[in-house]
C-alpha cells in the first residue's frame, strides 16, 4: 500500500511504499532496511571510536551478539505491554502473530535501551569491563541509530504529531472511522531525528576536549535525549499511556531519567574525585610493559 506524504509549506510530495521489493517471495520493508542501516552505521563508528574508551573491539563485537537481539525484543515488548489491545482479536484474545511482526512498526525505544542496558550491565560484570566506559561507547551507538531509525516511521506514516500550520507541517491521508481524512501534522519523527543527530555532534566535541571521567558521556546522553523526548512526546498524536491513565509513559520516563542523568552528572563533577578519572588511561597502564617487565639496575651478586 502506497502512502502519500506531502510537505505543502516546502512545496514537497512523497509516494512512500513500505515494501519496495520482495526477495524470493519475502516482502522487504523500509522500516527493517532503515532499522538495519541504522545499526550498521552505530557498530561502524563504535569499532573506530572503542579504544579511545579503553574497549576493544572483540569485546564490543561479542556484547553486540547479546544485546542487539536483545535490545530489539526489549522494544516490543515495552510496546506491546502498554499498547496491548492493539495486538487483540476481535474476540478479545491475544493475537501472537500480530505481536512478532515488528516490520509493520511498534518499536519503543526506551524499552530497547533499558534491554540494551541490562545486557550491558550483566556483560561488564562478567568480563569485568566497567560498565560506565562501555556505556559512553554506547551512547554514540544510541544515538545514531536513533536517528536513522527515525526514519522508518516515516516511511511507515507513523509516529507524528498533533495538527499544525507550521511552515514545516506534514499532511498525511488518515483513516477515521472508516473515512479517509487529510490532515497537516507535526513531523515529531523528524524533530526526534534532528535532536539526536544534533546530540550525537555534541557528545563527539565533548568526549574529544572534555571528558573528565567514565560515564559523562552517558549521563549527557541520558539527559538530551530525555529533555528532547519530552517535549516531543507532548506533540505526538499516538504516545503510549500508562495503562488507562492519561499519563504519556515516554513522557514520564524521560523527565525521570534526564531528571536523575542530570543529578549524577552535577554530582560526578562537583562532589565525586575521579582516581584516575578514564577506565581508558587505566587500561592503557595495565597494559604497559614499563612496571614489570622493565630491566632492574642491580646487579646479580
Amino acid at each position: 500500500m502506497t502512502h502519500t506524504v506531502t510537505f505543502p509549506g516546502l512545496g514537497l510530495t512523497f509516494q512512500l511504499d513500505p515494501v519496495p521489493f520482495s526477495i524470493f517471495g519475502w516482502p522487504l520493508h523500509w522500516y527493517g532496511i532503515i532499522i538495519a542501516a541504522g545499526f550498521l552505521l552505530a557498530v561502524t563508528y563504535c569499532s573506530r571510536v572503542s579504544r579511545r574508551f579503553g574497549i576493544r573491539e572483540d569485546d564490543l563485537a561479542d556484547m553486540l551478539v547479546f544485546a542487539a537481539p536483545l535490545g530489539i525484543l526489549g522494544a516490543r515488548l515495552y510496546y506491546i505491554i502498554f499498547y496491548l489491545d492493539l495486538f487483540r482479536d476481535t474476540d478479545g484474545a491475544l493475537d501472537f502473530g500480530k505481536m512478532v511482526r515488528i516490520w509493520d512498526g511498534g518499536l519503543a525505544i526506551y524499552g530497547g535501551i533499558i534491554a540494551a542496558v541490562l545486557t550491558l550491565l550483566v556483560f561488564c560484570k562478567v568480563r569485568k569491563i566497567p560498565f560506565l566506559a562501555f556505556a559512553d561507547l554506547g551512547s554514540f551507538g544510541l544515538l545514531i541509530g536513533q536517528a536513522v531509525g527515525r526514519w522508518g516511521n516515516f516511511v511507515n506514516v507513523e509516529a507524528y504529531g498533533s495538527e499544525t500550520t507550521l511552515p514545516w507541517r506534514m499532511g498525511i491521508y488518515e483513516v477515521v472511522n472508516g473515512t479517509t481524512v487529510y490532515k497537516e501534522v507535526h513531523p515529531t519523527f523528524l524533530y526526534e531525528s534532528l535532536w539526536n543527530l544534533l546530540g550525537l555532534v555534541l557528545l563527539i566535541l565533548l568526549a574529544k576536549r572534555a571528558r573528565k571521567f567514565d560515564g559523562q558521556i552517558f549521563f549527557n546522553y541520558i539527559g538530551w535525549y530525555g529533555i528532547g523526548r519530552f517535549v516531543i512526546e507532548g506533540l505526538r498524536s499516538d504516545s503510549l499511556y500508562l495503562f488507562h491513565t492519561g499519563i504519556r509513559v515516554s513522557q514520564l520516563l524521560a523527565l525521570v531519567s534526564a531528571l536523575i542523568a542530570e543529578g549524577l552528572l552535577l554530582w560526578n563533577l562537583k562532589f565525586r574525585k575521579h582516581r584516575p578519572p578514564l577506565w581508558v588511561d587505566q587500561a592503557a597502564a595495565q597494559a604497559s610493559p614499563a612496571s614489570s617487565d622493565a630491566p632492574s639496575d642491580k646487579k646479580e651478586d
